[in-house]
């Protein structure tokens, strides 16, 4: 019955990647609660992470009502694989913002003077 958190994390989390056996769950209890620690492969990591955090925060709040449920203070801490956030070295160029160019407003009178030229064009 202790574990029912440990169990609804492995269940949720394999439902949501693309590669379910990669996924693995370490449950620590101490007396700050039960700490859950979840290993995914790499490429599975914006799929628990969600557009803004969101899908990560959905799992951390339904963890918190299992743990309600069971007397219990639960905690989810998602480990970053080998390699995440850190761009290769050939990557790390800084990339600088594409600049802006102010278009020039023309005014009434830089379009008569080019009419004019028109003008003067034979065809």
């Amino acid at each position: 019955m202790a574990e029912l958190d440990q169990e609804f994390l492995e269940y949720t989390v394999k439902a949501l990647v693309d590669n379910p056996e990669s996924v693995k769950v370490e449950r620590k209890v101490d007396e700050m609660g039960v700490l859950l620690t979840l290993h995914v492969d790499p490429t599975n990591m914006g799929q628990i992470i969600g557009r803004s955090g969101n899908t990560a925060k959905a799992i951390r709040t339904l963890l918190r009502v299992v743990g309600m449920k069971n007397n219990a203070r639960v905690n989810l801490k998602i480990e970053e694989p080998e390699g995440g956030r850190h761009m290769p070295e050939s990557d790390s160029a800084p990339v600088s913002a594409p600049e802006v160019v102010a278009e020039e407003e023309s005014t009434p009178e830089v379009e008569v003077d080019a009419m004019a030229e028109l003008g003067d064009l034979k065809l």
